[in-house]
């Protein structure tokens, strides 16, 4: 008897900002394959990245757990093979999985649960020097953006081709998971001449808003000084920003291509489709670019999940959601075994058009930062509307309500220990989140931890079964070295 659940066909991108869509209301930006998705499908619109950076972000995403659990902090930390994915959990439940292009896999296990790898990673070689440049975080970057030609455009036409013949030449009798991932829009901001042309004289130059720099954040302020931001000139801008909104459009067409190619093979009636990326793109928002911010730009992913037959169509959901709520997703749509501890939940009640408000829902987002750049460790907590960023090293924290994104508050350490106590405490579901200003480290050291220790003895724990970010300092709490043993591997803090 035929096996009658769904195909799934998972795309993900790297580097897109969630704003940068037509969908999603940019009317500069062209792109009609995401947007007939969208208008066939639900859209997440408060979706974010666990982790603002390419490796811990993807993992989170292949497991449902956070980099605390990981233990993937940076691009070069390798995800453990024992460590269950969602493709581990469809093979076992009957589906053909299948991964073509990038997922930034470290190490020898280049599958993680996928029968089968079409295309490897992307990798630098596809560039010359100059060009591999320009993919950093740096002032660099905005410098050399502009009209051409890159190894990373062909490398992401390759992984469509491979999609649209193994789509028209495939017969396997099991349902299909398919999971192909792209490199666009991830810089360089190069992208073909006809595409940049077109919006370089459509996008803004953006502008911040008077005294913005002078109340910012200093964790910030160093975070722009480090990457040179503040130097670009205008016309650095106006190029960058052609130059992404043509890799977005470049993105789409290959979308395009891909969902075409399910349509002509006669699957797409039966196929759950969805769109994410590992994490954005500031793409000029705030006069910043790139990924390793908490702000929305950065942290912040599209989301579009599309199954008309039996999907909701054409709405959008305002709750927060996160990648890690995707594996639980994609089991639930299967009907797989769940995955152990999970710490996500599964978006299915919403694609069935259940009214968002009606969805008993956690409203809670957590993201992490390891300190790539020589950006201090930090950590995001989104609870409803609200947003705290907190970073080590710094006695204020950042509280946004992200629907003004220029909105930010800075807490001396009085209103930090009451917005933890009363805000995080109060307003967080006890099995989501606990409180993050509870100074009792004999209670929480016995679990596995990831640990900074500082020069001044602060100690920074992103402790692994609580959700939570501790910092101890020796002026408060006297810590010596039998009272917690070294965690299995603490972040490695390194340019990324």
């Amino acid at each position: 008897m035929p096996d009658a659940r769904p195909n799934i066909l998972l795309l993900m991108s790297d580097q897109h900002n969630p704003h940068v869509i037509g969908c999603a209301g940019d009317d500069v930006v062209q792109t009609p394959a995401l947007d007939a998705l969208a208008s066939n499908g639900v859209t997440f619109s408060q979706t974010y990245c666990n982790h603002p950076l390419c490796g811990p972000s993807r993992m989170s995403f292949m497991t449902g757990r956070y980099s605390s659990d990981t233990d993937v902090w940076t691009n070069s930390c390798p995800l453990s093979s024992d460590v269950p994915t969602f493709a581990h959990h469809l093979a076992a439940a009957g589906y053909e999985t299948t991964l073509c292009g990038r997922m930034h896999f470290i190490g020898p296990d280049q599958r993680h649960g996928f029968g089968q790898r079409l295309i490897g990673d992307v990798n630098s070689n596809l560039v010359p020097e100059p060009i591999m440049r320009a993919q950093g975080q740096y002032l660099y970057s905005l410098q050399h953006a502009g009209a051409g030609r890159t190894g990373y455009l062909s490398y992401d036409e390759a992984v469509t081709d491979r999609c649209v013949e193994y789509l028209r030449d495939r017969c396997d009798g099991r349902p299909m998971l398919l999971t192909v991932g792209l490199y666009q829009p991830h810089c360089p901001f190069i992208c073909p001449r006809d595409l940049f042309d077109y919006y370089y004289d459509r996008v803004e130059v953006p502008v911040l808003p008077p005294g913005y720099l002078e109340s910012l954040h200093p964790a910030m302020r160093q975070w722009r000084e480090r990457r040179g931001v503040d130097e670009a000139t205008d016309e650095n801008m106006r190029t960058s920003r052609a130059g992404y909104y043509g890799l977005v459009t470049f993105l789409d067409r290959c979308i395009g291509r891909i969902t075409e190619a399910l349509a002509a093979a006669q699957m797409n009636e039966n196929t759950v489709v969805i769109y994410t990326s590992d994490h954005g793109d500031m793409a000029g928002e705030h006069c910043m670019w790139w990924k390793s911010s908490f702000y929305e730009g950065s942290l912040g992913v599209p989301l579009i999940a599309s199954w008309p037959q039996r999907y909701a169509c054409g709405i959008t959901v305002n709750r927060p959601c996160s990648l890690i709520d995707i594996a639980p997703t994609l089991l639930e749509i299967a009907d797989a075994q769940p995955l152990n501890l999970p710490r996500g939940n599964s978006l299915v009640p919403f694609l069935e058009g259940a009214p968002a408000d009606s969805v008993d829902w956690p409203d809670t987002v957590l993201a992490d930062r390891a300190g790539a750049w020589q950006d201090p460790v930090a950590r995001m907590f989104r609870r409803g509307p609200w947003k705290m960023t907190c970073h080590h090293g710094y006695d204020r924290v950042q509280l946004f309500n992200p629907e003004g994104r220029y909105v930010q508050k800075f807490l001396g350490d009085a209103s930090l220990s009451k917005v933890s106590r009363e805000y995080m405490l109060t307003n967080a579901s006890p099995n989501r989140m606990r409180d993050m200003a509870d100074l009792e480290p004999q209670k929480y050291l016995r679990r596995p931890t990831s640990v900074v220790v500082d020069g001044e003895g602060t100690m920074f724990v992103a402790d692994n079964g609580s959700y939570r970010l501790q910092v101890y300092r020796k002026e408060a709490i006297r810590l010596t070295s039998e009272q917690f043993a070294p965690p299995r591997r603490a972040p490695t803090l390194q340019q990324e």
